[in-house]
């Protein structure tokens, strides 16, 4: 089964407390442009911290590397994985075992993506954004890439149906700038991208913070470049065994926080859902009960 190991900058975020005042100096260097400051020489990363070459090998054990080559190394394959193609995917996937049904093993690592994605989630930060998107003051515009377009429609759906003033942005990155026409300090902007990474959801994001727009991301274990211009990060494991990632540990964060600004509007969403129900039963979309 594909490895669940922590990144390098998960592992600096969970020993962020116990590092001296030098060590969380280099930390933010390599936050800041994660993951290609840590790439670089020894020699100028120290330099562009402002700290000695010792506290960068010191730093590097802390995280539980030998030295600073292994933590490179690390950050290597981080970014091979961000950029690994499809067909490469299925290939780290296969197996000689043939007495397991595909299911029971599809199941199994994705239980492990959604145990580990749990984990490691921040939840006060998933109650700021419930918070957020249970506000109606403000609007809410939601956006997918070529593969999680349809976590963004889920979510999308959802939301218009439990408050208003919810968009979804089209298709076509040719049209956003229409919808950051009406974007302001008061608006939300959720976007799903796992890799490999959207440019044009990327430069969306930034336009958008420009403009200061709240921007909510979900995206994978690595980290979409969106995470630069967002506000607030989920993070959830996708390796699964396929050519394709798995975005059911991203669409368990996405339902639950329905669940929760459902609940908090509870009284509001109740009127919507009920009229919504009459309009259905006007138009006879769906099938009545009594049919």
């Amino acid at each position: 089964m594909a490895s669940v190991a922590k990144t390098v900058k998960q592992r600096i975020q969970d020993e962020l407390e116990g590092l001296t005042r030098s060590e969380r100096q280099l930390g933010s260097v390599l936050l800041q442009d994660y993951p290609m400051g840590g790439l670089q020489s020894i020699t100028k990363l120290a330099a562009a911290a402002q700290v000695s070459t010792p506290t960068v090998i010191r730093m590097a054990r802390k995280l539980g590397f030998d030295g600073f080559p292994a933590l490179q190394e690390a950050l290597r394959e981080e970014v091979a994985a961000q950029i690994q193609k499809p067909i490469s995917k299925r290939d780290a996937w296969i197996v000689d075992d043939e007495t397991e049904h595909p299911i029971t093993r599809f199941a199994q690592a994705v239980w492990t993506n959604m145990r580990h994605t749990l984990e490691r989630l921040d939840k006060s930060m998933f109650d700021a954004v419930a918070q957020l998107l249970a506000d109606t003051e403000r609007h809410l515009y939601v956006v997918g890439g070529r593969i999680t377009r349809s976590n963004a429609d889920y979510l999308f759906n959802h939301m218009q149906i439990i408050r208003p003033n919810v968009t979804m942005l089209g298709n076509s990155a040719n049209v956003w700038p229409q919808y950051l026409l009406d974007m302001d300090e008061s608006s939300v902007l959720v976007i799903f991208d796992i890799r490999r990474y959207e440019a044009h959801l990327e430069k969306l994001a930034q336009v958008a913070s420009d403009r200061g727009v709240t921007v909510v991301l979900f995206t994978d274990q690595w980290g979409s470049p969106i995470g630069k211009s967002a506000n607030y990060t989920f993070h959830a494991l996708v390796e699964a065994p396929s050519s394709w990632d798995s975005t059911i540990a991203l669409q368990l964060i996405s339902e639950t926080l329905i669940a929760e600004v459902q609940e908090a509007r509870w009284e509001e969403s109740k009127e919507r859902i009920e009229e919504l129900e009459r309009y259905f039963s006007t138009t006879r979309i769906f099938r009545s009960h009594e049919a």
